[in-house]
């Protein structure tokens, strides 16, 4: 049995394989999933688990080298906006439509409880060495 780190089998069975630049979109529980796109859907009740708390519980765990949100977010939800740009430096933004076209590129969403909007974000995967 793991003893830290993501204990969700689901989830980190497909964290392990992710490689180089392969993106993974972090999102709340309006966020339209591109078909196609592998899941591993978290949410339980509205707020939980909260965006905040699966994006650290990711970035504990991935390396990443790039970021991308949606601009609206610093207006309709400035607490994530703040949460995002603490976390990632270099944050990109773009328009929320552009967001969802990007969204079909990426190779695992994790979706989570968050009930606040924008809450969504795509990291892209960079290495260890």
């Amino acid at each position: 049995m793991k003893r830290s780190g993501i204990l969700n089998a689901a989830l980190a069975g497909q964290l392990a394989r992710l490689g180089h630049t392969d993106q993974v979109l972090v999102c709340d529980s309006g966020m339209p999933i591109p078909p196609g796109v592998d899941v591993v859907d978290l949410a339980f009740v509205p707020g939980v688990p909260s965006f905040a708390d699966v994006l650290d519980g990711l970035l504990n765990e991935l390396v990443v080298e790039g970021a991308v949100a949606a601009g609206e977010v610093a207006e309709a939800n400035p607490a994530c906006a703040v949460l995002l740009e603490e976390r990632l430096p270099g944050l990109e933004h773009v328009p929320h439509e552009e967001l969802k076209r990007l969204s079909r590129e990426v190779k695992l969403a994790v979706r989570t409880g968050e009930a606040r909007p924008y809450a969504n974000v795509i990291l892209r995967c960079g290495v260890y060495f």
